[in-house]
């Protein structure tokens, strides 16, 4: 069995080779090899020492173990110090001289996202017309997100297929529209809220197509409310966000949860580079419609007395229509070469 005296002994010699291994390294690459044989965790000959302490007699253990640590010590701080002079002596660091040959070194400037821009003018709009911004959560029960909106859970909506589900009856939700019910359940008429937030959808992810996108969901309920104050209200956002001399049709639809229910499309107008101006074509933008009944009665509000109208949209999509974005992906990939593009207010 190795003796106390052996392996201090040891430790001083490795420290002395050490020195001068560390001293004659050229380049920081052979100053990480000196780190390696010296220091390195599995093959550091220092480090296969301090292995070894649990070897030896309890006696012998804090004398070497401290003469251990006092060269692994000694060896850290002379690694350090020959890696800043290698900086110096290359102009690598903080202290090496300015190579006013290289080109200039600028700061990435940010922008607001496209999406983030559009869900905050759609929502603006919809303040100014009387709607608040509402929220809920993003992991929904199958009530909330299908059942309390006149969706049966043997819908194909509501297939594995198109839904993520969690464990324990949960859900990632596939709409925005669960807010509806919860903001109904705890508070009475008149209600008017914009809801933006993700959703989530087992698709596939293209240039269409998103497995996490955004949506704006709108509600209106009150007394009297009808499908006139639904039109009115939906093509004042329309001309408000696309321009004054946009077209607004109705095209009837179906959805669960609306009765009657609409497509909404808009026709633009579109300014040429020459300043010549064309129309565009019908281009959808939202599904709408009165609130069905059984809605309102499952939020717990009296049908016969309260009517209302809602919404849905997409701002990804609409970003794409608003700036001219040919591919879905480039929403969500981070490259800050297209995100530039949107700076400014």
């Amino acid at each position: 069995m190795e003796s106390e005296k052996d392996l201090i002994g040891e430790l001083q010699a490795l420290e002395e080779e050490a020195r001068r291994d560390v001293e004659a390294a050229e380049d920081p690459m052979e100053l990480e090899g000196v780190r390696v044989r010296f220091l390195g965790r599995k093959e550091g000959r220092v480090s296969g020492i301090l292995r070894r302490l649990g070897e030896l007699p309890d006696h012998l253990r804090p004398s070497v173990g401290q003469e251990a640590n006092r060269v692994k010590g000694v060896l850290q701080d002379l690694l350090a110090e020959r890696e800043r002079v290698l900086e110096r002596e290359d102009g690598s660091g903080a202290g090496g001289e300015v190579d006013l040959t290289l080109p200039g070194r600028h700061a990435w400037i940010g922008g607001r996202h496209p999406v983030t821009r559009v869900v905050d003018e759609i929502c603006e709009i919809f303040s100014s017309l009387g709607f608040t911004r509402a929220r809920g959560p993003e992991a929904e029960n199958e009530w909330y997100n299908f059942v309390a909106l006149n969706t049966p859970l043997d819908h194909p909506a509501a297939d594995e297929q198109d839904t993520l589900y969690l464990e324990g009856g949960y859900l990632l939700r596939s709409h925005t529209s669960p807010v509806q019910v919860r903001t109904m359940e705890q508070y009475q008429p008149p209600v008017r809220i914009v809801v933006p937030g993700m959703v989530y959808r087992r698709d596939t992810y293209d240039a269409t197509h998103a497995p996490a996108f955004a949506q704006i969901e709108g509600l209106a309920v009150d007394e009297g409310i009808t499908f006139v104050d639904f039109k009115a209200t939906l093509a004042e956002f329309s001309r408000r966000f696309w321009g004054p001399g946009t077209q607004v049709r109705f095209r009837p639809s179906f959805f669960p949860f609306t009765e009657p229910s609409a497509e909404v499309d808009v026709k633009r107008l579109l300014v040429q580079p020459d300043g010549s101006r064309r129309e565009s074509d019908w281009i959808e933008i939202m599904g709408a419609g009165m609130v069905d009944p059984a809605v309102l009665e499952n939020a717990g509000y009296d049908s016969e007395r309260y009517t209302g109208f809602a919404f849905g949209m997409g701002p990804g999509r609409i970003a794409m229509l608003k700036y001219g974005i040919p591919d879905i992906r480039h929403l969500y990939e981070g490259d800050v070469r297209f995100h530039r593009q949107f700076r400014g207010p």
